[in-house]
């Protein structure tokens, strides 16, 4: 298994107010899969992918992907793992306000010893005709193509999407997972998709649902739905 995830546990605050959030969560996600991580507000799942993404260190329990342990590493190292597996799609889209469309994209490159060519994926996106705007000139659904478009460009081996449709209205919202399938298909990249939204786990090659801290189930979709093809 590509990533690798065995009894991770994770608490915050201290005494009377130490709320434990992970309570032991195990799961495997295969090289080049979408898995989507389903479950309700507060069920742990956001905390799960900032530990995924180097965000947040474990209180126990370990994390790997492709063999490379993290939950040892200091500050420096982390900052390394992160530019070299990671690449973040959040539902905020945290584009840098005063840079084009492309510059915001050629950020990322920039983090990346094997970034992908910028012009290939602003085409890939849709955003080639809108190279030369900056965010406030582009719809929620433009800026959340930059975002990703930033994300990838990376060429990053894990792709963490946290709710990436959730500022985002239901056309818009299929567009952005289309592109998402998309780029899973022609990067192979490892997709882990945050969200409380039960027919996005019909995209996917794996579903994990999490309720409180913990793994409820781990289930294998047989036959994928297109994201064209999802409804809810």
């Amino acid at each position: 298994m590509y990533l690798e995830l065995k009894n991770v546990k994770k608490s915050f605050g201290e005494g009377e107010n130490k709320s434990e959030v992970l309570k032991g969560v195990d799961f495997e996600v295969e090289k080049g899969h979408i898995a989507v991580l389903l479950g309700p507000s507060g069920s742990g799942k956001s905390t799960l992918l900032n530990i995924i993404g180097g965000i947040e260190k474990v209180d126990s329990g370990t994390v790997s992907i492709g063999g490379e342990g993290m939950e040892h590493l200091k500050e420096r190292q982390l900052c390394e793992y992160r530019r070299k597996h990671l690449g973040y799609v959040f539902q905020a889209y945290n584009l840098i306000p005063n840079l084009t469309v492309k510059e915001n994209v050629e950020v990322g490159a920039y983090l990346s010893e094997n970034p992908l060519p910028v012009d290939e994926v602003l085409k890939t996106l849709g955003l080639w005709e809108h190279r030369h705007k900056v965010p406030n000139q582009l719809s929620g659904g433009q800026q959340q193509r930059t975002a990703i478009g930033r994300a990838i460009v990376k060429n990053p081996s894990v792709l963490l999407c946290d709710e990436p449709t959730g500022a985002l209205d239901y056309k818009t919202s299929k567009e952005i997972l289309e592109l998402i399938q998309q780029v899973n298909e022609k990067f192979g990249n490892t997709v882990i998709i945050v969200t409380h939204n039960d027919a996005i786990s019909n995209m996917a090659d794996q579903v994990i649902r999490i309720k409180d801290g913990r793994v409820r189930s781990k289930v294998y979709n047989e036959t994928k739905i297109s994201a064209a093809d999802l409804d809810w």
